[in-house]
């Protein structure tokens, strides 16, 4: 599966705040001169890279007095807004040793739900590349209200990612990359040193992750960041960022971390963020010609194929689509949960057209 990045193409590195923080808290400033040392390699390998970093409560926090991460928002936010300054100064002063200039971003992820903003996102980040601009990406965490917790901006840099079409996502992070098992905890944990963004490993991960805490860094955020990459045909590696040449070595194609396989086509950023974007709401169950119909001929979900549902959500929302109890799709529903159970199983002129159409579904089948 392994190969090396296209020549020339553009390559997203992220990197965690638990791999730039020191153990008494707060940002280590020899860890940020690693990361930007590696950073610094891949430009000089050829690769116009983008730095996606966390670390911004972290950095914040010393100066506030604080000793620890608060737990509420407000202060999630100060601390943002305090140490991104501060994140930012170590960043632009190392990278201009190396003769380098860093620019910093701050987006939101709805950046893929909004057209305009794609485009002038797209546009600033391809032109700071152009210029020779290492830009240095965070959530704009002052202002982000939804959530503020470790991880989200593993999900941010698989935006960024296909925002640059880039040729590889890189998540540097405290281990080796992704195990089979927690390998705190079990001594048959295994490195899984390639996958594709389809196996049903990764689905493990994800719910044991979620549900006992595994991984608190964000094993859960990492498959989600991975998959949301592999579908905008995007390989990924993750990897540990403590290894002086993890970035490179992942970009040239060689063993280092684990390997997601990607899809071989790309979604459109409307449908990548309806996948990954929106919060899933409920879900509809169908039956084997509808799903037949969505996997195969890509066609719209209509109300005679709806076996079920579960969950209470609105017209607008977004669920998931199930078959034999495996997801097959998410899409934008045009009725009401209310109204589902109404529906369902009733001839399309009956419901007045598609429950949910082709063009607000994404097929994972």
């Amino acid at each position: 599966m392994r190969r090396p990045a296209s020549g020339g193409s553009a390559v997203v590195v992220k990197v965690g705040s638990s791999s730039l923080t020191g153990p008494k808290g707060g940002i280590d400033p020899q860890r940020v001169v690693a990361i930007v040392e590696q950073v610094d390699a891949l430009w000089g390998a050829g690769h116009p890279t983008i730095l996606v970093s966390s670390g911004a409560v972290a950095a914040g926090l010393p100066a506030l007095g604080l000793q620890r991460r608060p737990t509420d928002l407000p202060a999630l936010q100060v601390a943002a807004a305090v140490g991104q300054g501060k994140l930012m100064e170590i960043y632009t002063r190392e990278l201009g040793v190396r003769g380098r200039v860093a620019g910093q971003v701050l987006l939101t992820r709805d950046v893929l739900a909004n057209r305009g903003q794609y485009l002038h996102a797209r546009e600033a980040l391809e032109r700071m590349l152009s210029l020779g601009v290492v830009p240095v990406v965070n959530e704009n965490d002052t202002v982000v209200v939804d959530e503020l917790r470790l991880g989200d901006n593993d999900r941010l840099a698989a935006i960024v990612s296909h925002l640059v079409s880039a040729g590889m996502l890189v998540i540097l992070t405290d281990t080796q990359g992704l195990f089979s098992d927690d390998p705190r905890l079990s001594d048959e944990a295994e490195l899984l040193t390639a996958v594709r963004h389809t196996d049903e490993i990764l689905d493990e991960l994800h719910r044991s992750s979620r549900a006992s805490g595994f991984g608190s860094g964000g094993v859960a955020t990492k498959v989600s960041a991975a998959r949301m990459a592999a579908w905008s045909g995007i390989p990924t590696v993750i990897a540990e960022a403590g290894r002086a040449d993890a970035a490179l070595v992942a970009v040239q194609g060689g063993d280092v971390g684990t390997w997601v396989e990607p899809h071989s086509s790309r979604l459109t950023a409307r449908k990548l963020w309806i996948a990954f974007g929106l919060r899933t709401e409920g879900s509809l169950a169908v039956d084997a010609g509808a799903a037949a119909a969505i996997v195969r001929s890509g066609a719209s979900l209509l109300p005679a194929g709806i076996a079920s549902h579960a969950g209470s959500f609105e017209a607008g929302a977004a669920v998931e689509v199930t078959a034999d109890g495996r997801i097959i799709a998410k899409g934008l529903t045009r009725i009401g949960s209310a109204d589902v159970t109404t529906l369902r199983g009733t001839h399309t002129s009956v419901a007045g057209g598609a429950v949910i159409h082709r063009d607000d579904l994404v097929v994972f089948g």
